[in-house]
């Protein structure tokens, strides 16, 4: 299959890895042209993935020309870039008989959209020709070869198994779903809980704070998941549970790691300062609140976090306001 990867990235330069690995022709697109052209001299990613080498059968470009004519494109960039990137390239992308697949996990600021939705509307395709890609894959893991299982979402069940078979590899194990909405919210809202895990960690708290808000983090996430019109098993899943986990615990977090300069007392402003890779809980915090205003849904640990990024409330304070809220049912 000739694929192409938009993003050149640490994750996407792992998708096309796989794909390379899985014997598909992979052209992979690189925003900055003296980037494209220093990787595929070296052959290494050491900004975003050192120590990997990047097989010589993947093209590495800034040429928007070589993107024509690919069977399946996969996005891989900040999901606050997805439009512009699309726009940017869409001559080159639009094909209608292409399928296109989201890697990037949040929801668009202003319009709420998420990113396939992002998708369908700048290249202007169908709604199952858009699919969603998502769970537990840190890129430094699975570059190495490290197991690791995903969730490919889509509304055609024919073009999910074309994806699904187009990643399966003996090391990265693909399920499938019709789930899109739930499986994209998943991918989003667990940057926001992840923060929180990171202050809960620079606030020098426990295990038990962590595993509590992995547990009404993710019941918020359901909450907001099944207004919108998901399915609620999926928060049970790879892409629900499984990705929640590992993005709170996980020494590969950037989201965890922003909570964490946050709860030893840094300002988000300098904590992104000095980040040279984007933590998308930040602005996905921001339209997850808008989103659960619009439903009206009862996202506390979303509204905290929220003022602590954005209205400079003390995450101590937050986390008192927490633990005092009016006792009541465990209800998911």
């Amino acid at each position: 299959m000739k694929t192409a990867v938009i993003g050149a990235g640490g994750w996407g330069t792992t998708i096309s890895l796989l794909l390379n690995e899985g014997g598909h022709d992979v052209t992979l697109w690189a925003r900055s042209e003296e980037f494209a052209s220093r990787i595929s001299r070296t052959r290494q990613n050491d900004a975003y993935l050192p120590g990997i080498q990047i097989p010589p059968a993947i093209t590495i470009t800034h040429n928007a020309e070589l993107l024509r004519d690919k069977e399946l494109y996969v996005f891989a960039v900040p999901s606050q870039s997805l439009r512009d990137v699309a726009m940017i390239l869409y001559p080159s992308l639009k094909n209608n008989s292409a399928l296109y697949v989201s890697g990037s996990k949040g929801i668009e600021r202003n319009t709420l959209m998420r990113m396939t939705e992002v998708i369908r509307e700048v290249i202007g395709i169908e709604k199952g020709g858009a699919l969603a890609f998502s769970g537990p894959s840190h890129a430094e893991e699975v570059a190495r070869g490290i197991p690791t299982l995903v969730t490919a979402a889509g509304s055609d069940p024919n073009t999910v198994k074309i994806v699904q078979d187009a990643f399966f590899l003996p090391n990265f194990r693909v399920y499938s779903t019709s789930d899109v909405i739930g499986v994209e919210l998943c991918g989003a809202l667990k940057n926001v809980i992840a923060i929180c895990a990171g202050i809960i960690e620079g606030e020098g708290y426990g295990d038990n704070t962590v595993a509590a808000l992995i547990s009404r983090g993710l019941a918020e996430i359901r909450r907001l998941g099944i207004a919108l019109g998901a399915d609620e098993q999926t928060f049970a899943g790879i892409a629900g549970l499984g990705d929640l986990v590992v993005t709170c615990l996980s020494k590969h977090s950037r989201n965890r790691r922003v909570g964490e300069e946050i709860g030893k007392g840094k300002s988000l402003k300098d904590v992104l300062a000095g980040m040279k890779m984007v933590a998308e809980g930040v602005w996905t915090t921001e339209s997850a609140r808008a989103l659960a205003q619009r439903h009206n849904i009862e996202m506390p640990i979303v509204e905290e976090t929220y003022k602590i990024l954005f209205e400079g409330k003390d995450h101590r304070t937050a986390t008192r306001d927490l633990m005092r809220r009016e006792a009541k049912d465990e209800r998911w």
